[in-house]
C-alpha cells in the first residue's frame, strides 16, 4: 500500500467530521438514492458559489500567522483595566480563533497572571467572529445579518469584560484557573509571543512554511466542516416542512428569541457549520433575532466549548461565563432585531 493510501486511511480512520459525512451519506442512500444525489448536487453547487469567501478566508488566515499578526495578542492585555477590555473584546472578534481553539490562549494568558476581565472579553468575543466567518457569512446572510453578528460579538465581549471587572473589584474571582489548569498553556506559547510583524513574509523560509501549513489546515477544516454542514441542509429542506419553523420561531411568537438561545447551547457544532443551517432556517421563516440568538449562544456556550472551559477554570468563572454567554445572547437579539428586521 503506497504512502499516500495509508495516510488517507489515516484521515478516514481518526476524522470524526469525515465519518460523519460518510454516515450522513450513508443513511440519506439507504432512504432514498434520489435524495443521495440531491444532497451531494446541493452540496457541491453550495461549496462552488462560496468557493471565493473560501479561499479569501484561507488567504487571511494564513497571511495572519505568516506575517506574525496573530501574535500581538499579548499588547491587547496591556494598560487600564477598562481599556484592555475594550482592545480585548474588539480583537476577540478580529482574531481568527474558534470557540475551542481559544482555550489554550486563555489557559496560558491567565497562567501568565494576566486579568480575568479582559481575558474574558477577548473569550465570549472570539467563538462568535472571525475574519473568515465573517466573509462566508457575507455570501450566505447579506451585509445587514452579517455586521450585526460582529456588532454583537464585541457587545458580547464588552457586557462580559466589564461585568468580570465589576466582580474583581469586589473581591471576586480570585486564582481562577484550576490547579491541573495552571500549566496547560504550553500549547499557546507561540501564540502569546510578541514576535515582530513583517508583512514581506515570503521572504522568510520559516514564514513561508508557517503560511502554507496554516492555509493547508484552514482550508482543511472549512472544506469538511461546511460540506457536513450543506449536506444537513439539504436533508432540512427536504425533509423539515417549512411552517414548522415558521410557526415556532417565526416572527408573530415571543418565545423565538429565547427558544433559540436555549436550543443553540446544545446544538450548535461551530460558527461555520451553523451558517448553511442557520440559512436555511431563516428561509423557513425564522425570525433574524431568533437565528441571532441561535448563533451568538451557540458560539459561547457550544458543548465542545462549554466542556473545556469547565476543566480550565474554577466552578465559579465557569457559571459567570455560561450565565454572560446566555443572558448577553437574549440581550444582543432582542436589542439587534429592529435593525434585522430593517
Amino acid at each position: 500500500m503506497t504512502e499516500l493510501a495509508l495516510t488517507a486511511r489515516k484521515v478516514v480512520a481518526f476524522d470524526r467530521v469525515i465519518l460523519a459525512i460518510l454516515a450522513l451519506l450513508a443513511i440519506t442512500a439507504a432512504v432514498s438514492v434520489d435524495q443521495l444525489w440531491a444532497s451531494i448536487s446541493f452540496a457541491t453547487d453550495a461549496l462552488t458559489s462560496i468557493l471565493p469567501f473560501l479561499a479569501l478566508s484561507v488567504l487571511i488566515a494564513g497571511t495572519a500567522k505568516g506575517t506574525s499578526l496573530d501574535g500581538q495578542i499579548a499588547r491587547v492585555f496591556r494598560g487600564h483595566p477598562a481599556t484592555a477590555v475594550v482592545m480585548a473584546a474588539a480583537f476577540g472578534a478580529a482574531a481568527p480563533f474558534c470557540s475551542c481553539g481559544v482555550i489554550p490562549i486563555v489557559a496560558a494568558l491567565l497562567a501568565a497572571g494576566v486579568p480575568l476581565a479582559p481575558v474574558m472579553a477577548f473569550w465570549l468575543a472570539s467563538p462568535i467572529m472571525s475574519p473568515s466567518m465573517f466573509l462566508l457569512m457575507l455570501s450566505v446572510f447579506g451585509p445587514a445579518f452579517t455586521i450585526a453578528k460582529a456588532i454583537a460579538a464585541v457587545s458580547m465581549g464588552l457586557i462580559g469584560g466589564f461585568a468580570t471587572y465589576a466582580i474583581v473589584k469586589r473581591g471576586g474571582f480570585e486564582d481562577p484557573l484550576r490547579g491541573a489548569a495552571s500549566c496547560c498553556g504550553c500549547s499557546a506559547t507561540s501564540v502569546l509571543d510578541e514576535k515582530p510583524v513583517v508583512l514581506k513574509f515570503w521572504k522568510d523560509s520559516e514564514r513561508r512554511d508557517a503560511f502554507m501549513e496554516t492555509s493547508r489546515e484552514s482550508a482543511w477544516f472549512l472544506i469538511r466542516w461546511m460540506t457536513l454542514a450543506f449536506l444537513l441542509e439539504s436533508l432540512m429542506v427536504a425533509y423539515v416542512p417549512a411552517e414548522v419553523i415558521g410557526q415556532s420561531l417565526g416572527a408573530n411568537t415571543w418565545w423565538a428569541i429565547p427558544a433559540s438561545v436555549l436550543v443553540g447551547v446544545p446544538a450548535y457544532l461551530n460558527g461555520f457549520a451553523a451558517i448553511p443551517t442557520v440559512s436555511a432556517m431563516m428561509e423557513m421563516g425564522m425570525v433574524p433575532g431568533a437565528a441571532l440568538g441561535f448563533m451568538l449562544a451557540g458560539g459561547v456556550t457550544s458543548i465542545p466549548a462549554a466542556i473545556a472551559v469547565y476543566a480550565l477554570v474554577k466552578r465559579s468563572v465557569f457559571v459567570t461565563y455560561i450565565a454572560l454567554g446566555v443572558v448577553g445572547s437574549l440581550a444582543l437579539s432582542y436589542a439587534l432585531q429592529p435593525f434585522l428586521l430593517g
